[in-house]
């Protein structure tokens, strides 16, 4: 780096702050995962992209993202009080820490944080390094404590939000901040102090009256020492009373131009990001705008699926729910040793089947090991077994290499077994018998991957404990349950990253080729942490009355799933391709209709496009343009003009993403997830991903495929039984409603689910005064909208788009309804009552989902207490269905029946099994999941399934 070079050094733990404030609440739609935040990060980070794409001057030749480590830092040893009083981050906010740090590294920037410094203190070590260089610089926050760093090559950028245009802040600016030069911000500063960093100051002296001082004096030590000739008596006063606390604070205020960073300013050269790597990211966001801007200017036509980089946070992969961890108080019962200092270079290397008999031995002595797999792939169906890890002492952890690689393994050298490891098969012929030991607890975080990637090598695992479930069943709704996220949370320690070891991007390797002597730390710090973890988590399952959660819907559903997904289901590669052919006529046939209503030829998939035809075009109320200029043309746009303005052309488009969309996610993307293998694709099903105990399928997910359309309907047809078996489709019928009627007390819906009836033509009668044999299928239809609705607090927008009839119209249909029936009114008011009085909202079965945004104002009000209300509803369901498909194996297995069962979709089960069997096993799984309430719950409304066979999951459901 030197003159004529640019550096933009983004202060990225203050912009999310900043983003989160200034920028509408915005969501994932697939999981509700917050990322409002992250879209004006990545939109800021693109900026920077299409500025030097287009050879702008002022386009910086270096960037970096500079992050806080933590909350500590060297300024604590000199005032512990320092940051002392800063309240916890907003819940919905806390997830998108990890992921601004994902979005970083997919727009292939650095992502730099350092131990014991903040983010400010790096940001003035490079800007300082790269002055000194004769680069210019630019700081892009919005930190005041930055200003002290202005100079004339270095200024702070403001970035504009919500559109805004972007404030360069200089010399001039930071004296109409600070009412001083740059020079004297510190000593300002030092004297005004900071209520917000507790930071303690002159008590009484603002920051005009700092500025007048400094200004009158020339410097803060100089004032000091002349302090007894100030008039004022009370400002004279506190002065001379004051003067160590003022000198302390001016040390918290200095920034630390002199970090021993490890990563040089030549690093930053900018580079363009991997437009797989990116593009697979802002899909797995879902930003479609912001993807299609990138693949425009990245020249990509061909999407690749959503995906999260690698070594991508746990938020990114779906392990969290889409949250993050806060702090747990300290416990006076915890034994010190589980949050003592974590030393990774103390563990042992395992290197021959001597040593590993003498863990063993320890282990059996103990009665209880953590283990921890290391592999070659996220994927557990194809990925090879590198090495084991255990530890049965907190600080004591051993890592058993077993295939690590040297050599190139190309042309020009094959790989060879690296030196100093067992024989796989030795080794694991020594653990078996110790991992199928009923005597023995088997412990691990996430322990599903591990059961499946040491089962496919033939070594079962039991009985088991898993620290992430433990935690879900603790504190769902709290924050997030992967690893890194717990041990920073429970233990103050952040684990070793893993792109140390793997680095990143292209040039990423697969563990078997990191070097042993590397791997050993990181290996065997998983298993230390996880042992710290579970003895710290296990005690509060009794102590907070949630043991038999854990015991009865967590840790039993574990090897049911494993099972589920090394099975998989058999796929049909051929209908799927001819399927995403007759597609793309639809989307083809939908896009001549498209023209036509609008009476010219456009880009169907091009927003910017499709609101100019709307909004300026055909003139049609309701737009909106964003910050980028363009008309918003969102889902909701569409429906709302679909719905209150009648628009024919909104429809079809509308109808031209949901093709578009199973095209891509389905017919073409579903191809490549089958397993070469087994033929058949391999789901993976996340138990900690949802607050309220549903189950999440991901890689790919088999969720959202769409019920009741034909499209949905055709995609199904592709899930096929093998020759001689058939598909069997066992669903639980109208399950939440039943239990709205249960838990609201509402006598009338549960009369009639005891009586069979038709539970919407029932309302329909009974809110619109229809008599039952006078009963539309439209009616019908409304009434079901309202039922299913209500179960979500639905608002009059909501049903009103979803019905296409005036908003007016919509609140009148609700309005009855409540009218009514009262009970459900009262169940909401007394649910959201509980839960700000408690913090929580509980299941029939006693998971607690935690409702940390109860109490909030504005917009997040709404959406927290609709949360709130159908968090006990939901969540039985789950509960429900997570009790069968535990118990459905055992009874089939007393049966005698040889079927498996191969997927959970919500509220259905689906089975393959031998024709011969199909009407035996509908009769013990509908007796299974029937009874699954019982004997926790008697249901005041009948649990009912409806079942169905074919050879496809079509012809089932």
């Amino acid at each position: 780096m030197g003159p004529g070079d640019r550096l933009e050094l983004i202060d990225g733990s203050g912009f999310i702050f900043r983003a989160y404030h200034a920028l509408p609440a915005l969501t994932r739609k697939s999981d509700g995962l917050p990322v409002g935040a992250v879209a004006g990060f990545c939109n800021m980070l693109q900026k920077i992209l299409e500025a030097r794409a287009a050879n702008d001057a002022e386009a910086p030749t270096h960037a970096a993202v500079i992050f806080d480590y933590s909350a500590k830092t060297f300024r604590n040893d000199i005032y512990p009080e320092y940051k002392a009083h800063r309240p916890e981050p907003p819940e919905d906010l806390r997830p998108q820490f990890a992921l601004i740090r994902d979005a970083t590294r997919a727009f292939n920037l650095p992502c730099i944080e350092m131990e014991g410094y903040e983010a400010d203190d790096l940001i003035a070590t490079y800007a300082r390094q790269a002055e000194a260089a004769g680069a210019k610089v630019s700081i892009v926050s919005s930190d005041k404590d930055l200003m002290q760093l202005v100079t004339d090559a270095v200024s702070i950028v403001k970035p504009g939000l919500k559109g805004g245009a972007d404030e360069i802040i200089g010399a001039d600016g930071v004296r109409e901040k600070f009412g001083v030069g740059p020079d004297r911000v510190v000593d300002v500063q030092a004297l005004a102090g900071d209520s917000v960093d507790n930071v303690p100051g002159a008590p009484g002296i603002g920051l005009k009256t700092a500025a007048l001082l400094i200004n009158e004096y020339g410097d803060l030590d100089t004032l000091l020492a002349r302090a007894e000739e100030i008039k004022q008596p009370k400002r004279r006063q506190t002065l001379i009373d004051n003067a160590d606390q003022v000198r302390i604070s001016r040390e918290l205020v200095t920034l630390c131009a002199e970090v021993p960073v490890e990563e040089p300013l030549d690093d930053f050269a900018l580079r363009d990001p991997d437009p797989e790597t990116l593009l697979g990211f802002l899909r797995l966001m879902e930003f479609r705008t912001l993807t299609a801007r990138v693949a425009e200017r990245l020249g990509v036509t061909d999407l690749p699926a959503p995906a999260a980089p690698e070594g991508a946070s746990p938020e990114a992969r779906g392990e969290t729910g889409g949250k993050a961890a806060d702090a747990l108080p300290a416990e006076d019962w915890r034994d010190p040793a589980l949050t003592a200092p974590i030393d990774p270079s103390t563990y042992e290397i395992v290197r021959d089947a001597d040593a590993l008999r003498a863990w063993i031995a320890r282990i059996e002595d103990r009665g209880e090991v953590a283990i921890d797999t290391e592999t070659t792939s996220l994927d557990e169906m194809v990925a090879e077994l590198v090495g084991v890890s255990l530890s049965v002492t907190p600080g004591e952890a051993c890592y058993v290499p077993l295939a690590h690689m040297t050599g190139d393994g190309d042309l020009l050298g094959a790989a060879e077994k690296a030196p100093g490891q067992m024989d796989r098969e030795e080794a694991l012929e020594i653990l078996r018998p110790m991992l199928v030991d009923p005597a023995i607890l088997k412990i691990g975080q996430n322990l599903k991957y591990d059961l499946k990637v040491l089962a496919r090598h033939g070594t079962p695992v039991s009985p088991i404990d898993d620290t992430m479930l433990i935690s879900y069943a603790l504190d769902a709704g709290l924050h997030g349950h992967g690893m890194d996220t717990l041990s920073d949370k429970h233990l103050d320690h952040r684990p070793i990253p893993i792109k140390d070891l793997l680095g990143t991007g292209k040039a990423a390797i697969t563990f078997d080729r990191v070097e042993i002597d590397k791997a050993a730390p990181y290996a065997a710090e998983d298993a230390d942490v996880t042992l710290r973890l579970h003895r710290i988590l296990k005690p509060r399952l009794a102590r907070e009355g949630l043991a038999s959660v854990y015991e009865v819907m967590e840790r039993p559903l574990v090897p049911v799933l494993a099972q589920m997904e090394m099975a998989g289901i058999k796929v049909d590669r051929q209908h799927l391709s001819r399927l995403s052919g007759r597609f793309a006529q639809r989307m083809a046939g939908l896009e001549a209709e498209i023209h036509q209503l609008a009476g010219d030829k456009f880009n169907v998939g091009s927003p910017k496009q499709l609101g100019e035809i709307l909004f300026e075009k055909m003139d049609l109320p309701g737009g909106k343009k964003g910050k980028n200029g363009a008309w918003g043309t969102g889902a909701d746009v569409l429906e709302t003009l679909a719905a209150e303005q009648g628009s024919e052309l909104a429809s079809r488009v509308l109808d031209w993403r949901q093709v578009s969309k199973l095209k891509s996610t389905y017919t073409d993307a579903l191809q490549e997830h089958i397993n070469p293998e087994t033929g058949r694709v391999h789901t993976s099903f996340s138990l900690a991903a949802t607050t309220t105990g549903r189950l999440a399928s991901t890689d790919p997910n088999l969720q959202n495929i769409p019920v009741r359309t034909e499209m949905g309907r055709e995609i199904r047809a592709a899930f096929i039984a093998e020759p001689g078996n058939v598909i069997l489709s066992l669903d639980y019928s109208q399950i939440e409603l039943r239990i709205l009627a249960h838990i609201a007390g509402i006598e009338a819906l549960k009369q009639a689910f005891r009586d069979g009836q038709d539970i919407h033509a029932m309302t329909a009668s009974e809110v619109f005064g229809v008599p039952m044999a006078e009963m539309t299928p439209e009616i019908r239809r409304q009434a079901k909208a309202i039922n299913f609705g209500v179960i979500y607090g639905i608002s009059a927008f909501g049903l009103s788009n979803n019905l296409r009839i005036p908003r007016d119209e919509a609140k009148a249909f609700i309005d009855a309804y409540f009218e009514k029936f009262p009970g459900i009114k009262a169940y909401m008011d007394a649910t959201v009552a509980g839960a700000k009085e408690t913090g929580y909202v509980s299941t029939l079965f006693g998971r607690r989902i935690h409702t940390p945004e109860i109490g909030a104002k504005g917009p997040r009000a709404g959406f927290a207490q609709r949360a709130a209300i159908n968090a006990p509803i939901q969540g039985s369901a789950a509960d429900i269905i997570r009790r069968a498909m535990i118990r459905v194996p055992a009874a089939m297995a007393k049966a005698g029946l040889a079927g498996r069962m191969l997927l959970q979709v919500h509220d259905e089960l689906l089975f393959e099994v031998p024709e011969a069997e199909a009407e035996a096993t509908i009769a013990t799984v509908r007796k299974t999941m029937e009874g699954a309430a019982l004997p926790a719950v008697d249901l005041a409304t009948p649990l009912v399934v409806d079942a169905g066979q074919g050879a496809s999951w079509a012809e089932a459901h």
